[in-house]
């Protein structure tokens, strides 16, 4: 049995703390965006475009980073990535209208495709599926702190309510890359107590996304849904601080919920109730409708959050367990390119809103995701997820 050594632990904590600047220069936009709406006359449109183009951006850095990094090494992918996230917020900085708001976003997505695939394959390298799992964490953190920080930010300052956040956001993100350069570029069995770590018996890239690609599409897309739509929709209270709290609150219940799986031994399972989780919460929104009260906010956004959390660890652990070592990146990647569709859902929502209303398309999006539930149902059934 292979041992986790104190460099392992060592550099697995800075390649975590590169991920969490990640997930903060990812995700802090969503606090900005009432404040360009404000400051620099961005519409509301527009900034979905920005918010949605970044998915767009993440596509090809998910399918090519992690499948080139299982051949060069995570290094090489994942500091290029993460100082092309902190380029493109240094863009927004310093050009925040809307051609530069939206170039921007599109480096942050190409940067971040890179990185989130290729490190995740690197904390499975030095972790295990423990480090798997303390990746999609640590983004989670990064994720909510981010958008909590800059909201508070651009709340309580004035003038230098756009430069300050874009300001921290860049240099947090330069500061984990130079640490990033210590860690050495070095591939090997990922250190775990199951024998069939070091075994491709029962492995492969299509059993890994056939369990993994149902949990992705309910990642992100019940994330978004809560901080950007929801929030938009919002009357009782405004300003850059409530995507914020809502980006804390939804985003903390996942991390709580992954707790209690944890701890329960929820096993497979976990998968089903997040995805009903998730269905639930979109049931809510619906009901809500175009002004939701503080309680429905509240409701949907635990609600949403915390089906996040479970099918984010559940489709990380499923490629970790099925996907086939040498392939591990690219099956991240694609996973990723799952959970990463959901941010184009407010601007899909709006497209839909003159034709279909608010309500119907959530209602099916809810009902999908209640299949995606009976579906992993069927998997266990069958063996196909036997861990």
């Amino acid at each position: 049995m292979t041992t986790v050594t104190r460099a392992d632990r060592r550099h697995l904590s800075i390649v975590l703390a590169v991920l969490f600047t990640v997930g903060w220069a990812t995700n802090h936009f969503v606090a900005m965006m009432p404040v360009l709406h404000d400051r620099s006359g961005i519409s509301n449109a527009a900034l979905e475009a920005a918010f949605g183009i970044y998915a767009v951006g993440l596509l090809p850095g998910l399918l090519t980073g992690g499948g080139i990094s299982d051949r060069v090494g995570r290094k090489p992918i994942v500091l290029p990535g993460a100082t092309g996230a902190a380029l493109g917020n240094l863009l927004m900085l310093v050009w925040h209208t809307e051609p530069g708001v939206l170039i921007g976003r599109f480096a942050v997505g190409l940067g971040v495709g890179l990185a989130v695939s290729a490190g995740t394959a690197w904390c499975a390298d030095l972790g295990g599926q423990h480090g798997t799992v303390f990746a999609g964490g640590v983004l989670t953190s990064g994720f909510a702190i981010g958008p909590l920080v800059s909201g508070l930010i651009a709340q309580f300052t004035d003038s230098a309510a756009i430069l300050v956040p874009f300001t921290v956001t860049v240099v947090a993100s330069l500061v984990a890359v130079a640490a990033g350069i210590t860690v050495p570029n070095v591939r090997r069995t990922p250190p775990d107590q199951q024998p069939a770590v070091t075994s491709d018996a029962g492995r492969s890239l299509g059993r890994a996304l056939w369990t993994s690609i149902p949990m992705s599409l309910w990642v992100f897309s019940a994330i978004t849904l809560v901080i950007v739509t929801m929030t938009g929709r919002m009357t009782a209270f405004s300003g850059p601080w409530v995507p914020g709290v809502a980006a804390v609150l939804a985003l903390g219940s996942g991390v709580v919920a992954q707790v209690f799986a944890r701890s329960g031994m929820w096993g497979p399972r976990t998968g089903i109730s997040g995805a009903l989780l998730v269905a639930a919460g979109m049931a809510v929104v619906a009901i809500a409708g175009s002004s939701p009260a503080p309680a429905e906010f509240i409701i949907a956004a635990v609600l949403l959050g915390s089906g996040y959390g479970l099918c984010l660890r559940e489709g990380l652990v499923d490629v970790e367990t099925y996907a086939p070592a040498a392939r591990r990146g690219l099956a991240i990647g694609v996973f990723y390119v799952g959970t990463y569709l959901g941010f184009g859902l407010p601007l899909v929502l709006r497209g839909l809103a003159p034709t279909f209303g608010i309500t119907a398309p959530i209602v099916v999006l809810a009902i999908l995701a209640a299949l995606s539930a009976a579906l992993r149902a069927g998997q266990l059934r069958t063996g196909v997820l036997d861990r």
